[in-house]
């Protein structure tokens, strides 16, 4: 079964993404804040992190940095799941170097897809 981190800050978005990749089998670890979803990455080795961009505490940003720069972590795949989807945005995550991006409303199919290509590459 593959591991999926969601580390994100809203509720429902933690709610809606957590059922609906409950359902299709995948284990599931939350994190609500940067700190949190850096530790639990470290502990937990996911398959896939699913990253808010907009975190209390630490950026989404700046945990990305943070798991990408430890050895041990950075070959997981994390990609950016955010509502901030302006051109400038995107430029900044782009050029953070995450592996994907989500923008939220999401879409269920590209959401699914998403999952699937990463955690089916390992």
């Amino acid at each position: 079964m593959s591991l999926v981190l969601i580390v994100e800050d809203n509720e429902m978005n933690m709610k809606l993404a957590r059922d609906v990749l409950r359902a299709r089998g995948y284990e599931i670890a939350e994190a609500i804040n940067g700190e949190d979803g850096v530790r639990m990455a470290l502990e937990r080795m996911p398959d896939l992190v699913l990253m808010d961009i907009q975190l209390p505490g630490i950026s989404g940003v700046d945990a990305f940095r943070q798991i990408r720069g430890n050895a041990a972590t950075a070959h997981i795949p994390i990609v950016a799941f955010t509502a901030s989807v302006t051109p400038a945005d995107r430029s900044q995550i782009t050029g953070a170097g995450f592996d994907g991006f989500l923008s939220k409303p999401i879409s269920l199919t590209e959401f699914l897809a998403t999952v699937k290509r990463f955690v089916e590459r390992k």
